[in-house]
């Protein structure tokens, strides 16, 4: 790092930092008996928001961290919250020559760091901070960002770090050093993956988007899809726990319902929108009524007609034989060398070729057009043809709108530094 860089960092450091205090005065949170009980049976209590009016709504002591993501900071900054700060951070920033994409990078930064700390700030919680999605794709540009995230708040910031070849590699090269959430997984397999190449903090089921891609498509009720794949992504890592001692933790992401905490009680850690845990507080279940779900063998059911495989619904819960011996065989002195061309390769020696597709440029728009939830007639073919996994095409529709809503967010900060809004 050169002397204009090293400038540059400190005084971002400094700005985002401003006025920080994290031992201000607050009110002891208040218990909930229900939380109280998922505690007890093993399960972190984290809540999917990054409003700060309504966390409070539902905080309690049980809670300790909060996940942020594009998506919710986008709608915080949209509100026009930080007009004024980004107008501040232009000013800052405009001290140093650096291109637009790098501008637009620190800007994302400054962003997510001062809204993290506002919430270490009002709850004394670990905070989930993700990175620009343009960094998806940049695992040397993402290590660096990573760094700067965990020198600004080393005890409560945890990177988040989406599932992509360049995302493994760099999520590798920070393991032991900066504590990271990779988020976008959809299956026990992808899981599986991360956790022994990564090796990560936590890794991600996002349950709810895979019930919705089996109601929205008209092949059964969802039922029960995500709750089997996060249950399944439980097992395979408490296996590998248990093997090789990683202490990599699974979240159950995307809650949708009341229903989904209850069933899947004693879960590492789950992270809860406050609709879903609102929810859970009014099915009128006692703390007695819950137990341990991990070992629950909760079934799919889909329509007549509809098979598993035609759809690749088992690639989301099977760890495959190919998968594990491709990282049985790879050693620490070679993964520590591979970059993403060299990780899909290895995979694809052993057979392992759907997990990560090297997607083309007309597939990815067409999974941008479709939104969270894909299309079935639109991938039947593939998935049918084993070309790419059901929990592949999620990963990539999920990105896809992580990057939407990005791109929402900095065309807000150019609107505020061009003028255009209050």
């Amino acid at each position: 790092m050169n002397h204009i860089e090293q400038k540059l960092v400190a005084a971002v450091k400094d700005f985002v930092l401003a006025g920080f205090n994290p031992r201000a005065a607050r009110s002891e949170p208040p218990t909930h008996p229900l939380w109280a009980k998922m505690r007890q049976l093993g399960t972190e209590l984290w809540l999917d928001t990054g409003s700060i009016k309504e966390a409070s709504e539902l905080w309690t002591r049980e809670f300790s961290a909060l996940t942020t993501n594009n998506t919710l900071l986008n709608r915080e900054v949209q509100s026009g919250a930080y007009d004024r700060l980004v107008v501040e951070a232009d000013k800052l920033l405009q001290r140093f020559d650096m291109p637009a994409q790098r501008r637009k990078l620190e800007m994302a930064f400054i962003l997510n760091a001062y809204h993290a700390l506002r919430l270490v700030e009002r709850f004394d919680a670990k905070v989930s901070v993700e990175e620009h999605t343009d960094l998806a794709f940049d695992a040397k540009a993402a290590v660096a960002y990573a760094h700067r995230f965990y020198a600004i708040c080393p005890e409560r910031f945890i990177v988040k770090l989406p599932l992509t070849p360049a995302g493994l590699v760099a999520t590798r090269a920070l393991a032991g050093k900066v504590p990271v959430n990779h988020t976008l997984g959809f299956s026990a397999r992808q899981n599986y993956l991360i956790a022994r190449f990564a090796r990560p903090s936590y890794v991600n089921v996002f349950m709810g988007r895979l019930n919705a891609f089996v109601a929205d498509n008209a092949l059964g009720s969802g039922a029960y899809v995500g709750e089997r794949a996060t249950l399944a992504t439980q097992q395979a890592l408490r296996a590998l726990r248990a093997r090789y001692g990683m202490p990599t933790k699974p979240i159950g992401a995307s809650t949708r319902s009341g229903g989904q905490i209850r069933d899947l009680a004693g879960l590492d850690v789950m992270t809860l929108p406050p609709k879903a845990a609102a929810e859970f507080l009014q099915l009128g279940v006692k703390p007695e009524d819950l137990a341990d779900r991990t070992g629950a063998d909760y079934k799919v059911e889909l329509n007549a007609g509809v098979s598993h495989r035609s759809i690749a619904l088992d690639t989301l819960w099977e760890v495959p034989l190919g998968l594990i011996a491709a990282l049985d065989s790879l050693h620490d002195n070679v993964a520590d060398r591979l970059d993403e061309a060299a990780l899909l390769s290895h995979l694809a020696e052993h057979g392992v070729k759907d997990l990560l597709p090297r997607w083309t440029g007309p597939q990815i728009a067409a999974s941008a057009a479709e939104g969270k939830i894909p299309k079935l007639a639109n991938w039947a073919k593939n998935l049918a043809a084993g070309a790419v996994g059901l929990d592949a095409l999620m990963n990539l529709a999920g990105l896809n709108s992580f990057i939407a809503d990005q791109h929402a967010m900095d065309q807000r900060v150019a609107d505020v530094l061009g003028g255009k809004t209050g």
